[in-house]
């Protein structure tokens, strides 16, 4: 398979998963308000809002965009290969990047989690938030993890047809 379309297609499909898993916590995240009302459910529901709503954005962002950035990568490729070099490497370099913050984003926030969990002996709100947050902070960044893996076998693809060239 093409190595753009192979990427393209793992961010798409992560990305569906990204808003399975956020339509998941938002429907618990609503169970636990309206079902079973204790503060510590209610607390546990906050990240769970919070972070699917963030999943599902962003997950939507990547699957509509995907096919765009196929057709724009195989432009480039066809018909001005410097912007593999100009473009399209600079782009996957600021990805890479960026998964570095996240990384440390969500270290922290699973930190914050525990924390959180562990400060008190009480089922309160403070632990609801605690759990939530290193359960949602996990999961991201387990996601994360293969995108950016994902992301150096493209980067390095892309080197090496600039290196061809």
């Amino acid at each position: 398979m093409n190595p753009v379309v192979k990427y393209f297609n793992g961010e798409k499909a992560e990305s569906y998963i990204f808003i399975l898993i956020g339509v998941i916590a938002f429907a618990m995240a609503l169970y636990f308000i309206f079902a079973l009302k204790s503060s510590f459910w209610k607390g546990l529901a906050i990240p769970f809002i919070i972070v699917a709503l963030l999943e599902f954005i962003v997950g939507y962002t990547i699957v509509t965009r995907s096919p765009k950035d196929i057709t724009r990568v195989e432009i480039y490729m066809q018909k001005d290969p410097q912007s593999i070099k100009t473009l399209e490497i600079p782009r996957m370099e600021k990805v890479l990047n960026n998964f570095v913050i996240y990384r440390y984003v969500e270290i922290t926030l699973i930190i914050l989690g525990v924390i959180l969990m562990y400060s008190s002996m009480n089922d309160t709100m403070w632990r609801g938030i605690g759990l939530g947050l290193f359960i949602q902070a996990s999961i991201v960044l387990s996601l994360d993890f293969f995108a950016e893996r994902r992301g150096h076998i493209y980067f390095v693809y892309l080197q090496e047809l600039i290196e061809k060239t």
